[in-house]
């Protein structure tokens, strides 16, 4: 029922900027915390930002400055704006919510397939 879709992801090159979006589908009655996380090659996968119900953020202190995470209640979407982007960011991002849909079914830590984000000259 629940679906998690992303986008954006891309190659850029050093200094750019990419904006990923991943837009919650189904009967959504709310949305608690949603967040971004990435994986690199060889790496454990780590969190990015997370923005709760209220709008509070905190982000890995390697991003604090160059991305800002956002969301869009009414389109039930979370952003990731990614500024200066450096070779390191380089990952698989993942996106993840936690979901109560209309019919009372929760879904916890519920993942996005994830999009390629590549940051090389």
């Amino acid at each position: 029922q629940v679906q998690l879709v992303e986008s954006g992801g891309g190659l850029v090159q050093p200094g750019g900027s990419l904006r990923l979006s991943c837009a919650a589908s189904g009967s959504i009655f709310s949305i608690n915390d949603m967040g971004w996380y990435r994986q690199a090659p060889g790496k454990e996968r780590e969190l990015v930002a997370v923005i709760t119900s209220g709008g509070s953020t905190n982000y890995v202190d390697s991003v604090k400055g160059r991305f800002t995470i956002s969301r869009d209640n009414a389109k039930n979407t979370v952003y990731l704006q990614m500024n200066s982007l450096k070779p390191e960011d380089t990952a698989v991002y993942f996106c993840n919510a936690n979901l109560l849909m209309r019919n009372n079914r929760y879904y916890h830590d519920y993942w996005g397939q994830g999009t390629q984000v590549t940051v090389s000259s």
